[in-house]
């Protein structure tokens, strides 16, 4: 009998469908970028971003879901990537602590974490950023309680919670400020030049509120 020999690439196929180790190509959605990866079908969402994507700014903790070290956002909710396969991830918007950052620069989260000292070893501190994210995304002006209910499943060994709390405070309080729409100058019928005018908002589209 005349044996032919297999190329190695059907080879190492072979052997990754004997060790359950078989990838798929998975097209991904992450930090506003459409990726693919090949990956086997039993890797989480943690394991696909810091060893196939290599964003490794996303943590390993417990593993277990428990501290929430791992936290990532998916279709901008909070999300345990290590208890998410990979796969599960496909057709979604995923967003990790590197898509902060934005044109004009860091988050202001991530300003006010590094001015008040709210992170120290930094182990926890992108899966507590991308959690505050979303939070501030729902609520402007959350209060106190709302952000440590928020951050409840997010360990933190090293602050005792005061400054990331605060520093949460100060970038909602940031992020409102440039909230309201810029104000016109509306001139009225019988006001000599120079004399005060009535002013209105330019648009209520961002929801800014009523006038």
């Amino acid at each position: 009998m005349n044996w032919v020999a297999m190329p190695d690439s059907l080879l190492q196929i072979e052997r990754d469908r004997a060790a359950g180790t078989e990838k798929v190509l998975v097209a991904l959605r992450v930090n506003g970028e459409d990726l693919a990866a090949a990956f086997p079908v039993h890797k989480t969402l943690l394991e696909v971003l810091r060893e196939d994507l290599r964003l490794t700014g996303t943590k390993h903790g417990c593993e277990l879901g428990e501290c929430g070290t791992c936290t990532v956002l998916v279709d901008g909710r909070p999300v345990l990537s290590c208890l998410m396969l990979g796969l599960e991830a496909a057709g979604h918007e995923v967003t990790t602590v590197e898509g902060l950052a934005g044109p004009a620069g860091l988050h202001p989260l991530q300003v006010t974490f590094a001015e008040l000292g709210a992170a120290q070893c930094g182990y926890c501190t992108p899966g507590i950023l991308v959690t505050a994210k979303a939070l501030l995304e729902t609520e402007a002006r959350p209060s106190r309680e709302r952000i440590r209910e928020a951050l409840a499943g997010n360990l933190c060994r090293c602050t005792g919670y005061l400054k990331i709390y605060e520093a949460v405070e100060l970038a909602a309080e940031r992020m409102a400020r440039k909230g309201p729409a810029p104000l016109e100058q509306e001139p009225q019928e019988g006001k000599p030049p120079g004399a005060p005018v009535k002013a209105r908002p330019l648009s209520h589209a961002a929801g800014t509120g009523a006038p």
